[in-house]
């Protein structure tokens, strides 16, 4: 098997950083991109003197000039957190237009694969549940959230674009709520913050009524169904997410469990455009790719509270 060359964008994130051990353990050489706008290399430290992993702090909005052929690009740079692309809305236009561009250019420069995280977003606020790649979506075009909403709709619509136009053989990944280690503790989202809160001994914050749902998968479930799809043939999206959904309520109610407290709730009121239901429909996931999400919710939650207790230690 030949080794693969790997550009990543987002690298030090979240996600990124768990693709990057992936990539690394499947035997490829990685090339590391981000401006730590969210990321942290903190995130990538243990990978620091690996011979086949290289770093750079980079904002991928720039023009990219990385020397060598690359096999795979994969684009993950994004501020996907309600509280981070609400604060830097251009930059976020830009990770979804003039970076996922300039990715796409390396792609067709070097005659490589590309793979692009897109989001659940897309579907905004859905009016059909749960949701299937082929459902256009119900979303503000001017809304608070748009700016990460329609930089997703525009990445996507900009990569077939490149696939038709260009020939570049490319994969969209629409992702639900994923979770695990690495999360920051100030993301802003539902999982982080509920730990946090927990762990700290103090009320969980809810917003709204509490019963607008959400489905979460777990990092690793969420990395193997990303080298999955970037290793098939398929050029539509799909959805990868776990489809075991829980509202807010009940998701407060089993990490304060989780924890041991017992979890006190402070309302408060629902952000704009905040979807009321988010449940992926992971049937074309399972065909095409021979994919569904391992890793229950409780043992994926016990990890990612372990985490968060060395993190609340050494902060």
């Amino acid at each position: 098997m030949l080794e693969m060359r790997h550009l990543v964008s987002g690298a030090a994130g979240f996600i990124g950083s768990h693709l990057c051990d992936r990539l690394l353990a499947d035997g490829g050489e990685v090339v590391a991109l981000d401006n730590l706008i969210t990321g942290s290399e903190r995130n990538i430290e243990h990978l620091s003197g690996k011979p086949k992993f290289t770093y750079r702090k980079f904002d991928v909005t720039k023009p990219i000039e990385e020397g060598g052929k690359f096999d795979q690009v994969w684009h993950l740079a994004s501020l996907a957190s309600p509280k981070f692309y609400l604060a830097y809305p251009i930059e976020t236009l830009e990770s979804g237009s003039t970076a996922t561009r300039n990715m796409l250019e390396i792609a067709r420069r070097d005659g490589a694969r590309f793979l692009i995280t897109s989001t659940s977003e897309c579907y905004g606020d859905p009016l059909e549940h749960p949701q299937v790649e082929t459902y256009w979506g119900n979303v503000n075009p001017v809304g608070l959230r748009s700016c990460y909403d329609e930089s997703k709709r525009y990445a996507e619509a900009l990569t077939m674009a490149y696939h038709r136009t260009h020939g570049v053989r490319t994969n969209i990944a629409r992702i639900f709520n994923t979770y695990g280690p690495r999360m920051a503790l100030d993301d802003g989202r539902v999982v982080p913050a509920f730990m946090d809160q927990a762990l700290r001994g103090q009320p969980l914050t809810v917003f709204g009524d509490g019963l607008q749902t959400r489905s979460f998968c777990y990092v690793s479930d969420m990395v193997e169904g990303l080298v999955r799809l970037a290793n098939s043939e398929e050029r539509f999206p799909v959805n990868l997410g776990n489809p075991v959904e829980l509202t807010m309520l009940e998701f407060a109610e089993r990490i304060s469990r989780l924890v041991g407290i017992k979890g006190q709730i402070v309302h408060q009121p629902l952000p704009s455009d905040d979807p009321k239901r988010r449940q992926p429909d992971i049937a074309k996931a399972k065909k095409v790719l021979g994919w569904e999400p391992k890793v229950a919710l409780e043992d994926g939650l016990r990890e990612t509270v372990a985490y968060f207790k060395t993190r609340l230690t050494t902060a």
